[in-house]
């Protein structure tokens, strides 16, 4: 029987996306295959992370436990393991939940996409900045869904000018939900929003990570 490493479960608001400022259930998987320069859940990627095996019916009865409706499945990068693929079916199938599944942009989606009207992903583009561009697989962006979202992780001006380069060339703003999300103290919020301005970004989305400025950098929340 498949099961699952989760280092973390617990209920919060959801901080980022489309549902962000609702209730949501969060489940964290084990391991990356990124190392960003501003990730603030490596403990979570270490060899020891301490993990509870879970199979897919532990993970959605937890869920149900909970009461609440949203689920977000994140790591680390959930992504990695080709099984989770079972995971995400085995929850969508119930349609009174709303499925989302946090992943870093290397990971071809397309390997784990179903039909249901009850998922979605949100998907990270890491900037220059983060020394990690070289690991997006691209191709997403031909296949991106209108229930998904694109999230552009922007630590200085360098990553805003990339994210508006990959905008237009694949028509994102037309295709899907757009944001850009700051990296955390790294770049003013004001000029992100002077960019904005400046180049006339109709559908794009300022973030901010909402359980960040509640709590800071805290596990569990």
């Amino acid at each position: 029987m498949k099961h699952y490493n989760v280092v973390e479960k617990f209920i919060s608001i959801n901080g980022e996306g489309q549902r962000s400022g609702e209730l949501a259930v969060f489940i964290r998987l084990a391991k990356c295959n990124l190392r960003c320069n501003y990730c603030d859940t490596m403990w979570a990627n270490e060899e020891n992370a301490p993990v509870t095996a879970m199979t897919k019916e532990d993970i959605y009865n937890y869920i149900l436990d909970t009461k609440v409706k949203n689920i977000t499945l994140t790591g680390g990068e959930p992504l990695l393991d080709r099984e989770v693929k079972d995971l995400i079916e085995y929850i969508v199938k119930d349609k009174s939940l709303f499925l989302e599944i946090e992943t870093n942009g290397s990971i071809d989606l397309n390997l784990f996409r179903s039909d249901a009207k009850n998922l979605s992903f949100t998907m990270d583009y890491k900037g220059p900045s983060s020394e990690m561009e070289k690991f997006m697989f691209i191709k997403n962006f031909e296949t991106i869904s209108h229930k998904d979202t694109v999230k552009f992780v922007v630590g200085d001006y360098n990553d805003l000018l990339k994210a508006k380069e990959i905008m237009e060339k694949y028509d994102l703003m037309n295709r899907c939900s757009v944001y850009f999300s700051s990296v955390y103290k790294k770049i003013e919020l004001d000029e992100i929003v002077e960019f904005m301005k400046k180049f006339n970004l109709n559908g794009v989305r300022l973030q901010l990570q909402m359980h960040k400025f509640i709590w800071g950098n805290k596990q569990g929340v």
